[in-house]
C-alpha cells in the first residue's frame, strides 16, 4: 500500500532538492511524526524540512499566543466587569461564558463582521418583542436575556481589543489577526518554499491565508481525495469542488493530487454488535486473528469507550500507540478530589460548618480511597481506615470531628498525620484550600507508581494553575464554585499519552486519523448520533443567523465527518466498521447513513450480526455437608439452646443458619442514620418491660396505666439514646420514627386501660421479658436438644393464662391460623411456630395442667387486639385453646425438624425460590 504521505513525499521530491528552506504545514501533530519517519527512508542525508502543524503556523503569522480556555475565562469575566454595572457571580458567568466563547471563536475563524452579526442578532430579538398594539409581556428572565443579546457587541469589541493589546487570544483571535499580517509574512519570507498537505475542511481565514500563499507562488497545496468522491456530488468532496470553483488560483491551475484508490478490491466487512461492550469485545477478536499490528489502526469513533477498549485488547497486542487522552473524570484521582470536596459541601449543606462536624460516609470514603488507604496501613493486619470505619459504625457516629480523627491517626507518621489532618482543618479561603490539595499531591507522590505520578501530575499542574489565577484575579469566592468550575475543567480535559508512535497498534479518534494510511482499519461505534454527531450545537447563534453568515452548521459537520470516514477507507484493504444494534434514548442501533452510502457505493462488503455466546449452566443449589466439626457446633449449639427464631431460620434457608449459627457469622455492622426497624423494636420492647415491670405478680387497674403513660415519653428517649446511641431522633425521618414508636406505646396503653375500665376484667402480670427453656428428647439423638427464649409476657386475663409477644411490624390473624401441624414447615407459618415453642416450653416448666392462650400484639394492628393461635378452620367459630394433645402434636413436628437438622447424612441445601 502506498500511504497519502509517501505519495506526496515522491511527488515533492521529484522538484525540491534542497529542504532547507521548506516548511511543511499539516493538520495535526501526530502527521507530522510519520512524515518525518518517512522522510528519513527516502533521503540519504540533507537537511529535513521545517515540518509545524496549522495552529502552530497560525500562531507564527498572527505574532500572538494562544491561551488556554481558563486563562481565557478568567480575562473575559475582567472585561465583562469593566461593562457591567450589575454583573453576574463568576459561577454564573461561567455557565454561559464558555458558550459565547465558542461563538466567538466561530465568528472570527469565518472573519465575519462582528458588528453585523451582533446588530442583525440584537434586531430579531428586538422584532420578537415587539407587537403592534404594544401589549408585550416581559418576565425577569426574558428581560435579562433580551439585555444580554443586545450587549453582545460590546463585550466582543471590548475583550477583542483586550487581548489584541496584550498579544494573547483564543483560536479565532489568531486567525483574525493573521489575515491581516499575512502579506508582511509572506514578503519577509520569500525565500521559503511552504507546502499545505492533507488539508480538507477550511475555514474562511485558513481559505484566505491558503489562497495567499498560492497566489505567491512559493506554496503548493497536496489534498488527499478520491476521485469517487471529487467528481461525484458525494458530500465528502463538497469543500474541495467548493476551493475548485472559488479560487481564483485554481481557475488558473489545475488540482493535480486526485487518485483513484477507493474503487480497488477490498475486504469490508459490516458488523453490527449489541452494545459497547461486544463492540469492543469483537474488535479485539479481529485484532487476534492479524498476524501483526504495524499498519493497523483501531479508530473510536465514540472516545469514551477509551477505557473499554484497553480492558479489551489481546493479549497478542504488545505494542500500542494511542492518539487520544484519556479522560481525566476516569482517572482515579479524580475520586480522591472530589471526595475532599464533598468533606466541606456536605458540611455546608447538612449545617455543620460551626462545630467543623464531617459526614461519617465523607470521612470514610477519603480514608478508604486508595492511595489514602496505602498511607494508612500500619502493619499487615491493621490499617487506620478500617480501624476508623468500625469505630463510628459501633459508636453510630453519623458526624465525625477533627479532634477524632486526629485521635485515629496516632499511629501513623508524623509527616502523613499531620498533611491528613490538615485536610479536615476549617474553610478558611479558597487560596489556603487549593493549597491544602497541592500538598496532600506532593505526599502522595512518594508512594505512588509511575501510572498514580502521571495522574498525580496531571492534578498537581491544574490546582497549581488554579491557585496562580486565583491570585492573580481572585474571582472564585467559595468553594461551591470553585467545585463547580473544577467539575468543568475536568469534563473537557483529558492526560496525553506519550508512546513509540510509529510502532504497533494505532489507537485513535476519528479527527487524528487525518493524512494517515493504514493496510487493517477497525472502526467502532459507527452510528447516527456518533459518525456524524447530533445535530445539537451548544450556541446562542440560531442556525438561520448561522446560514445568513457563512458560519458552519451541522451540514458542514457531516460533510467534514463524511470526508473522513471515507478518506480512512480509501486506500485499507481490510476494513471492519462495527456498530451498535441496540435501541436507546439517545438514538443508537441505527447504523451511520455512511455506512449505507458505502453499501450501495460497493458490492463487496459483507454483513453480519454478532451478539455475545451466552453459556447456560444449571444453577446449583449451594450444598455444606456436615462433617464433625460442623456436628461439634451441632451439639454444642444443643447444649446452649435453640430459640424459637434460630429454629425458623433454619427452615427459611438451611444455609443461612449454618452460616449464623455454625460459623458465628454476623451481619456487618455500619453507622445506623436512619432508625432501622430491629431498633425501634427493641425500644419498644424495653419500655413495656420497664412500665410492667414493678407490676409483677399483681393485678393492674387503670389508675396505674395513667401513672405509666406519664413515664412513656421519657423512657422511649431514653431508650432510643442507649439502641441508637449517638444517632439524631430530633429531625427528619428519626423523629418521625420517634414519634411512631412513642404512639405505639401510648397506643398501646390506651387499649389496655379500655380493657381494665370495664370491671368485669381482671388482668395480672406474670412475668415481663421472661426466660423459657425445655429440654426435649429426640429418637435417635444421643443427647437432650434444648430449645429456650424469652417471651416478652405472661399475665392472667380473667383466669386463663396468657403467653404474648409484641410485634412492631404487622401480623394478622391468618398468619397464627394453623389446621394442619403436618404443614407448619411452610416458613409462612414462622410466627405460629414461635408462639406454640413459648407455649411448649412455659407448659413443660410450669406443670400447667389448664388451657393456655398464646399469641401476638402487633402494634401496626392494635385494633385487633391480641391476636390467639387459632386451630379452627370454620371461620366464624375460633378455636383458641392450646391444650395438651395440640402441643404433643405439634413437637411431632418439630422434632421431625431436629431430627432433619441433627443428621449427619443430610446437608445443609440452599432453599429454592427464597422470597425476600
Amino acid at each position: 500500500m502506498q500511504s497519502f504521505i509517501s505519495e506526496t513525499l515522491d511527488s515533492i521530491l521529484q522538484n525540491t532538492k534542497s529542504f532547507e528552506n521548506v516548511v511543511f504545514i499539516l493538520p495535526s501533530q501526530r502527521a507530522g511524526v510519520f512524515v518525518k519517519e518517512t522522510f528519513k527512508k527516502k533521503i540519504s542525508a540533507g537537511f529535513l524540512p521545517e515540518i509545524i502543524n496549522i495552529g502552530d503556523f497560525v500562531e507564527e503569522i498572527s505574532e500572538m499566543k494562544k491561551i488556554d480556555a481558563v486563562q481565557l475565562l478568567f480575562h473575559f469575566y475582567t472585561i465583562y466587569k469593566e461593562q457591567e454595572e450589575n454583573p453576574d457571580s463568576f459561577d454564573v458567568f461561567s455557565s454561559w461564558a464558555f458558550t459565547l466563547l465558542q461563538d466567538f471563536n466561530e465568528i472570527d475563524q469565518h472573519l465575519i463582521n462582528s458588528r453585523e452579526i451582533f446588530v442583525y442578532l440584537r434586531d430579531i430579538h428586538r422584532l420578537r418583542k415587539w407587537s403592534v398594539k404594544g401589549e408585550f409581556k416581559e418576565t425577569e428572565l426574558m428581560k435579562d436575556h433580551f439585555s444580554f443579546m443586545e450587549k453582545l457587541n460590546k463585550y466582543y469589541d471590548a475583550f477583542y481589543q483586550f487581548l489584541v493589546e496584550n498579544n494573547i487570544g483564543y483560536q479565532g483571535v489568531l486567525y483574525r489577526e493573521s489575515t491581516k499580517k499575512v502579506a508582511d509574512f509572506i514578503h519577509r519570507n520569500q525565500q521559503k518554499k511552504y507546502f499545505f498537505i492533507g488539508f480538507n475542511a477550511l475555514n474562511a481565514a485558513e481559505e484566505l491565508l491558503f489562497e495567499q500563499f498560492l497566489l505567491n507562488g512559493n506554496a503548493e497545496a497536496y489534498w488527499d481525495i478520491d476521485k469517487t468522491f471529487f467528481e461525484s456530488q458525494h458530500q465528502a468532496g463538497s469543500f474541495l469542488r467548493k476551493y475548485k470553483t472559488r479560487w481564483n488560483y485554481y481557475q488558473q491551475h489545475p488540482i493535480q493530487t486526485i487518485k483513484d484508490y477507493f474503487s480497488e478490491s477490498k475486504h469490508i466487512e459490516v458488523i453490527g454488535a449489541s452494545k459497547n461492550i461486544t463492540q469492543t469485545k469483537y474488535a479485539g477478536e479481529i485484532l487476534e486473528k492479524l498476524p501483526n499490528y504495524n499498519n493497523t489502526a483501531l479508530v473510536l469513533a465514540d472516545e469514551t469507550l477509551l477505557p473499554i477498549t484497553l480492558n479489551s485488547l489481546p493479549s497478542s497486542v504488545d505494542a500500542i500507540n494511542i492518539t487520544m487522552g484519556y479522560p481525566l473524570k476516569d482517572i482515579p484521582t479524580t475520586s480522591l478530589i472530589f471526595a475532599i470536596f464533598q468533606l466541606f459541601l456536605n458540611q455546608e449543606k447538612l449545617e455543620k460548618k460551626e462545630e467543623n462536624l464531617f459526614y461519617h460516609k465523607d470521612v470514610v470514603r477519603l480514608v478508604k480511597d486508595a492511595t489514602i488507604y496505602r498511607l494508612l496501613q500500619v502493619d499487615e493486619q491493621t490499617n487506620i481506615a478500617d480501624v476508623l470505619s468500625e469505630a463510628v459504625a459501633k459508636e453510630n457516629n453519623t458526624f465525625i470531628n477533627q479532634e477524632e480523627i486526629i485521635t485515629f491517626l496516632s499511629p501513623v507518621s508524623k509527616e502523613i498525620k499531620e498533611r491528613i489532618v490538615t485536610i479536615f482543618n476549617s474553610f478558611v479561603s479558597i487560596s489556603e484550600f487549593l493549597n491544602r490539595i497541592i500538598e496532600l499531591i506532593n505526599l502522595l507522590k512518594e508512594n505512588a507508581n509511575e501510572l498514580e505520578k502521571e495522574y498525580l501530575f496531571r492534578f498537581y499542574t491544574a490546582f497549581t494553575q488554579l491557585q496562580n489565577l486565583h491570585n492573580e484575579f481572585g474571582y472564585v469566592q467559595d468553594l461551591k464554585t470553585l467545585h463547580q468550575f473544577f467539575r468543568q475543567l475536568i469534563q473537557s480535559e483529558s492526560l496525553s499519552f506519550q508512546g513509540e508512535p510509529l510502532q504497533g497498534l494505532q489507537l485513535m479518534g476519528v479527527l487524528e486519523t487525518r493524512v494517515l494510511d493504514f493496510e487493517n482499519v477497525i472502526i467502532t461505534s459507527v452510528n447516527e448520533g456518533v459518525l456524524p454527531g447530533n445535530h445539537q450545537q451548544n450556541t446562542f447563534i440560531p442556525f438561520d443567523v448561522k446560514i445568513e453568515f457563512g458560519l458552519p452548521t451541522y451540514r458542514e459537520k457531516d460533510a467534514l465527518f463524511s470526508y473522513h470516514f471515507f478518506r480512512l477507507l480509501q486506500r485499507a484493504k481490510n476494513i471492519y466498521i462495527l456498530y451498535n444494534t441496540e435501541h436507546d434514548v439517545f438514538g443508537s442501533g441505527e447504523k451511520s447513513r455512511f455506512v449505507t452510502q458505502l453499501e450501495m457505493m460497493r458490492d463487496d462488503i459483507t454483513e453480519k450480526i454478532i451478539s455475545p455466546k451466552v453459556v447456560t449452566s444449571p444453577i446449583q443449589l449451594k450444598e455444606i455437608q456436615k462433617d464433625e466439626k460442623v456436628l461439634e457446633r451441632l451439639q454444642e449449639i444443643a447444649q446452649k439452646g435453640i430459640s424459637p427464631s434460630a429454629l425458623t431460620n433454619y427452615l427459611y434457608n438451611p444455609i443461612a443458619f449454618y452460616k449464623q449459627k455454625i460459623l458465628k457469622i454476623n451481619e456487618l455492622e455500619d453507622v445506623e442514620e436512619t432508625v432501622a426497624a430491629n431498633t425501634m423494636g427493641t425500644v419498644v420492647h424495653d419500655t413495656l418491660e420497664e412500665l410492667y415491670k414493678p407490676f409483677i405478680g399483681k393485678f393492674l387497674q387503670a389508675n396505674d396505666i395513667e401513672d405509666m403513660q406519664q413515664k412513656t415519653k421519657k423512657l422511649i428517649t431514653f431508650y432510643f439514646s442507649k439502641h441508637f446511641k449517638n444517632g439524631d431522633v430530633t429531625t427528619g425521618k428519626n423523629r418521625l420514627i420517634f414519634e411512631v414508636a412513642n404512639r405505639f406505646v401510648e397506643n398501646f396503653l390506651l387499649q389496655e386501660k379500655q380493657l381494665l375500665k370495664d370491671e368485669n376484667n381482671q388482668l395480672k402480670i406474670i412475668a415481663t421479658e421472661q426466660e423459657l427453656s425445655s429440654e426435649i428428647k429426640v429418637e435417635g439423638i444421643d443427647f437432650p436438644i434444648k430449645i429456650k427464649g424469652i417471651v416478652d409476657r405472661i399475665d392472667e386475663f380473667n383466669g386463663v393464662t396468657r403467653i404474648i409477644d409484641y410485634k412492631t411490624g404487622m401480623v394478622k390473624e391468618s398468619d397464627l391460623k394453623v389446621t394442619d401441624f403436618s404443614a407448619i414447615k411452610d416458613y409462612k407459618f414462622s410466627k405460629a411456630i414461635q408462639v406454640l415453642l413459648y407455649a411448649y416450653m412455659y407448659n413443660s416448666t410450669h406443670n400447667n395442667t389448664q388451657d393456655i392462650q398464646a399469641g401476638i400484639i402487633s402494634f401496626k394492628n392494635l385494633k385487633n387486639g391480641f391476636l390467639q393461635m387459632n386451630f379452627s378452620s370454620n371461620y366464624r367459630k375460633p378455636d383458641n385453646a392450646i391444650t395438651e394433645e395440640r402441643l404433643e402434636e405439634f413437637m411431632t413436628e418439630i422434632k421431625a425438624i431436629l431430627t432433619e437438622l441433627y443428621n449427619p447424612e443430610l446437608s445443609f441445601v440452599e432453599a429454592t425460590d427464597l422470597p425476600y
